[in-house]
């Protein structure tokens, strides 16, 4: 067992609730649309609105994303699961109180598994399990509106009744890295087999954070809840504030409260909104306008035997298939897109290492820098193979190949395939056209090194001496006069060959 990892003497313990709001084209409990972005309180019916007399129906679809997140976590999936009415009193929830699941959730139990990038340079990612309680199915409730109201607040119901997951964790995570890498673990699975589009900024994947110190060995300290992180990069901040927070407070002699805070990003501090209620606060008991939700096996089979290839089950084949490491397999695994663009070009080229490399590297870069997906990328996986399988006969060397790569991304390659009349490839007419062949005719290669080691006998004198330094300098020499043509390796051969 792992020594715990300290900040100033305290072990931090996080868990985390996150409220995924699931891809039905219509509400949990009433036929009001879900889209986004429509005009205030156009999108709710007298359900939604909490009228007399509305009953609520439940939402096919709801159950089947439900059944899919419990398949992909590994989760219990429940027979026979009840919903419950969580009372509390807010202006943006119509009834005074909240269907939710308490005493029987739809999945119970399951894990993620993911690996947390390591801060030390050199040092291979950390392989993580955080345990899952549960994951119930809920409504979402409005959104209280209060810019450009001029001292008011407004009300937009909208959203209420949207389906949700809210998926529960075990208090497993020790840092906030470690809290990072879990959400954007979940993030991706819950997009993945397309129960969620991921839009943290419309409020489609919320994260609360329950977060506590304590001294090692010593019993869970009380938490603080950070609700509604909206982006990974606000949830590091506001974990490691926190963080600070509560240790300072500590050793100040204060004890923590428990409480509900939000995070600022403008100041970068937390700051607590209310006391945090518990389970007794909201009066749980079922909801008797609700039978219980009954699944059958059959329904779970059916699912089963629809879902997609899991980014954990990929990445295992990818290692097991293709050689790869188990952290380029996790990151190729992003998204079926990058999964399928990756395969595609291990496969043509026949090059998974180069290929992984390639996608990772040179490929991932653009995508970032221009914040686009890797389904719009401008060099498709049949043209990445083309120029992975040139590097590897020896066509052109890695930097010339990087700027194939670079001309192919700018959208050359059909101006030099036209070029071509059709004979070849856009790689192999860019070539043509930027004269970037490699120099293989060993002839005129062996004449350019013996000229370089009659013309530099001092570096040839420190090799023989033993100062390796020397013979690269002779190398870069060669690669030089050849201007940038020679096949690096060729020119180590012969090098070394003419040295003794």
């Amino acid at each position: 067992m792992t020594s715990p990892k300290l900040i100033q003497g305290y072990e931090v313990v996080i868990g985390f609730e996150t409220h995924t709001q699931l891809q039905t084209n219509s509400k949990i409990f009433s036929r009001a649309s879900t889209a986004f972005g429509a005009e205030p309180n156009t999108q709710a019916c007298a359900v939604d609105l909490a009228l007399p007399g509305t009953l609520p129906v439940m939402n096919r679809e709801a159950v089947h994303c439900a059944i899919k997140l419990g398949l992909a976590l590994g989760s219990h999936i429940a027979p026979r699961s009840v919903f419950a009415r969580k009372n509390y009193f807010y202006p943006d929830l119509p009834k005074g109180y909240q269907i939710s699941q308490f005493e029987i959730p739809v999945v119970q139990g399951g894990e993620v598994s993911f690996f947390v990038p390591s801060t030390s340079s050199g040092q291979a990612p950390e392989a993580k399990t955080v345990r899952l309680v549960r994951a119930h199915l809920e409504e979402d409730a409005g959104k209280s509106v209060h810019e450009g109201l001029h001292g008011h607040s407004g009300i937009d119901l909208n959203r209420a009744g949207t389906p949700l997951l809210e998926i529960v964790t075990e208090p497993d995570m020790r840092s906030s890295d470690e809290a990072v890498a879990y959400a954007k673990e979940l993030h991706k699975i819950v997009t993945w087999i397309g129960i969620c589009d991921g839009n943290m900024q419309e409020g489609s994947f919320r994260c609360d954070a329950n977060v506590s110190v304590r001294k090692p060995g010593q019993p869970l300290g009380t938490r603080r809840e950070i609700k509604n992180l909206n982006s990974f990069r606000f949830m590091q901040q506001a974990i490691d504030y926190e963080i600070r927070w509560q240790i300072e407070q500590i050793e100040d002699g204060h004890a923590i409260q428990q409480a509900t805070v939000l995070f600022d990003p403008d100041t970068g501090e937390t700051r607590a909104m209310r006391t945090k209620e518990d389970s007794a606060d909201y009066r749980y008991f079922p909801d008797p306008d609700l039978p219980p939700l009954c699944i059958s096996e059959q329904w779970i089979e059916e699912t089963r035997a629809q879902m997609p290839e899991l980014p954990r089950k990929m990445a295992e084949r990818f290692v097991a298939e293709y050689g790869l490491p188990e952290y380029d397999a996790t990151t190729l695994t992003q998204s079926p897109a990058m999964g399928a663009y990756f395969e595609a070009a291990a496969k043509a080229s026949g090059q998974p290492k180069l290929a992984s490399n390639w996608v990772m590297g040179e490929i991932s870069k653009r995508l970032n820098a221009e914040e686009i997906a890797i389904e719009a990328a401008k060099v498709s996986s049949a043209q990445l193979a083309q120029l992975i399988g040139r590097i590897q006969d020896g066509t052109i060397s890695n930097a010339a190949a990087r700027q194939v790569f670079e001309a192919l991304w700018n959208g050359e390659g059909a101006t030099a395939d036209a070029a071509a009349r059709g004979e070849g490839s856009e790689v192999d007419a860019l070539i043509e056209a930027k004269g970037l062949k490699q120099m293989n005719d060993t002839g005129a290669l062996e004449k350019i090194v013996d000229e370089v080691i009659a013309a530099n006998p001092d570096n040839v004198a420190q090799f023989k001496a033993g100062k390796d330094k020397a013979f690269n300098a002779l190398v870069g020499q060669v690669m030089k006069a050849s201007k940038g043509k020679a096949n690096p390796a060729q020119v180590n051969e012969l090098l070394k060959a003419r040295l003794g």
